[in-house]
């Protein structure tokens, strides 16, 4: 496993980690590299809609359709 070092971190923003990391029970380190590996999951997520077949059909017709299914609750 690779070991990385982040410099210029605010000082406010280490302050906010690390009381995320206290309500996890988890160290700084632990909480960051979870975040970080969720952000990173995500990196593909453009191509993979873009690699979507076009079904034709628009998003303002899929938008009507979930707000008229909602209305109807």
């Amino acid at each position: 496993m690779a070991t990385m070092y982040l410099r210029n971190v605010p000082e406010p923003v280490r302050e906010r980690l690390a009381r995320l990391a206290e309500r996890e029970g988890m160290s700084v380190s632990a909480f960051a590299v979870r975040e970080l590996s969720e952000i990173a999951r995500r990196a593909d997520n453009a191509a993979l809609v873009a690699a979507l077949p076009d079904l034709g059909i628009s998003v303002s017709d899929v938008l009507d359709d979930l707000d008229e299914a909602r209305a109807d609750r």
